[in-house]
């Protein structure tokens, strides 16, 4: 697990809490779960602990996401891996940098390479990103 990050509100909603931020890395058993099955999972604790999804990028309680699985790429209805906007969001990437500095997209992108194509500012453990 990484440190935890407080983060501005990104997007169109941005009169609200800062955000907390924490990357986990899991090993999952791959004839236990598939990717959808998983994230089906997600989205039903979220559901239980008061997830509501009235307000794209609204306040909530809980937001889980898959990141990556693996170099597994899929575009689904459902599912998009990597996660389409992983690669926009330092929230995403500073804390995955933590867990996995040699982190490779499956197109070939570093870690790195995406910060850099980024603007953020990192104090201790607060990121403020223009979206």
């Amino acid at each position: 697990m990484s440190e935890y990050y407080q983060t501005e509100p990104q997007g169109e909603v941005k009169d609200q809490p800062w955000f907390t931020n924490q990357v986990i890395k899991l090993e999952i058993d791959a004839e236990i779960w598939a990717p959808a099955g998983f994230l089906s999972s997600l989205t039903g604790i979220e559901a239980a602990l008061g997830r509501q999804r009235s307000v794209p990028g609204g306040p909530r309680p809980l937001d889980m996401d898959i990141i990556a699985w693996g170099d597994l790429v899929m575009d689904s209805e459902f599912l998009t891996l990597p996660h389409p906007r992983a690669k926009k969001r330092a929230f995403v990437l500073i804390p995955l940098k933590e867990l996995a500095p040699d982190f490779v997209f499956p197109d070939g992108t570093t870690i790195d390479k995406a910060l850099d194509a980024i603007d953020y500012r990192l104090e201790d453990f607060k990121i403020w990103q223009d979206s």
